[in-house]
């Protein structure tokens, strides 16, 4: 028997609620793994509240990453008492997810866990902050540097845009952090932002071209903030577009491309290949230090995680929240 969080979908609408399961119900996989820490994303979180259509299939274990151990394995890329790391590949969507003390996994999906990060570290960089390193690495690939200027950094209070500063800032870029929450500027300069702005001033409808300011950006907001972002990317820049959180429009025109040769990268870290994934950790765990980790994180237990996915909807959560299995 486990313990998971399990939503359903009935008649009069979809339920959520914390279960004890008989391990005979786990879905089919090569791999089953004890999960010992996963984490609260703001798509999980639209999972349980119901507030977007993330749920494929009913029932569903939310939870699109997790880190644990190896219980049993027919794979032989992993043997029993293996650590191991899963982000995305439809898990939490599609197939049971990490929010419960057991997962039954493809071993496919898996990546040995780093050695550099404990269960709980791992988890509170977590798909966020793999999406910030592959991000980073995407403005890197085009070459990026810093002494070309500013890079901005929108919804900088998320675990995206907290780890893109960050991780920005370790690498020596100048930080430009946006958020809606200018009283947590002292914790985004602590990040290492070097200004903070209004989102405000990108949030609206805008020109089609503004004044050349940033170098690169990272975006995980969309909408009218992308829009903006790339009418005020200087010439020959890069925006990494990672987010949806304003919306999914692109309400913008083809002025920065055509006119200032701007280069917008989508960055996937759903179905992103193996080889991907473990370069990323690997950068993670050389630029990431523990402390950095604490600062950005609020461990709760799984009984927890359904209130508080409600929170972090309403914007009362900063950073990432970590789900440990053993509170």
């Amino acid at each position: 028997m486990f313990k998971a969080i399990l939503i359903d979908k009935q008649d009069d609408g979809q339920h959520v609620s914390l279960e004890t399961l008989d391990e005979s119900r786990l879905p089919e996989g090569d791999v089953t793994v004890r999960v010992d820490c996963s984490t609260l994303n703001y798509k999980d979180a639209l999972a349980i509240t119901g507030k977007g259509p993330v749920v494929r299939a009913f029932p569903m274990v939310p939870g699109i990453d997790l880190a644990g151990t190896v219980e049993s394995s027919s794979s032989d890329a992993y043997r029993p008492g293996d650590a191991v790391l899963l982000n995305g590949w439809g898990v939490g969507e599609t197939h049971w997810g990490g929010l419960a003390e057991k997962a039954r996994l493809d071993s496919r999906w898996l990546i040995p866990h780093p050695s550099a990060f404990r269960a709980g570290q791992s988890m509170a960089i977590g798909t966020a902050g793999y999406t910030a390193m592959l991000s980073v690495m995407a403005l890197e690939k085009q070459g990026v540097t810093p002494d070309q200027g500013e890079v901005l950094v929108t919804g900088a209070n998320g675990g995206v845009g907290s780890y893109a500063i960050a991780l920005l800032a370790r690498l020596g870029y100048k930080v430009v952090a946006s958020t809606g929450r200018l009283e947590e500027a002292d914790y985004l300069e602590g990040l290492g932002a070097q200004e903070v702005i209004d989102r405000k001033t990108l949030s609206e409808p805008g020109r089609p071209l503004a004044k050349e300011r940033w170098a690169a950006a990272i975006d995980s907001v969309g909408s009218h903030t992308l829009a903006n972002v790339l009418a005020g990317t200087r010439y020959g820049g890069t925006v990494a577009a990672c987010g949806l959180a304003q919306g999914m429009d692109l309400p913008g025109t083809v002025a920065p491309f055509i006119l200032r040769g701007v280069t917008l990268v989508g960055i996937d870290s759903v179905m992103r290949p193996y080889e991907d994934r473990v370069e990323a950790w690997r950068r993670l765990s050389e630029l990431l230090a523990p402390e950095q980790l604490d600062a950005i994180t609020r461990t709760i237990g799984l009984e927890e995680a359904i209130d508080t996915a409600g929170e972090l909807l309403a914007g009362r959560v900063r950073g990432r929240v970590v789900v440990d299995m053993a509170r």
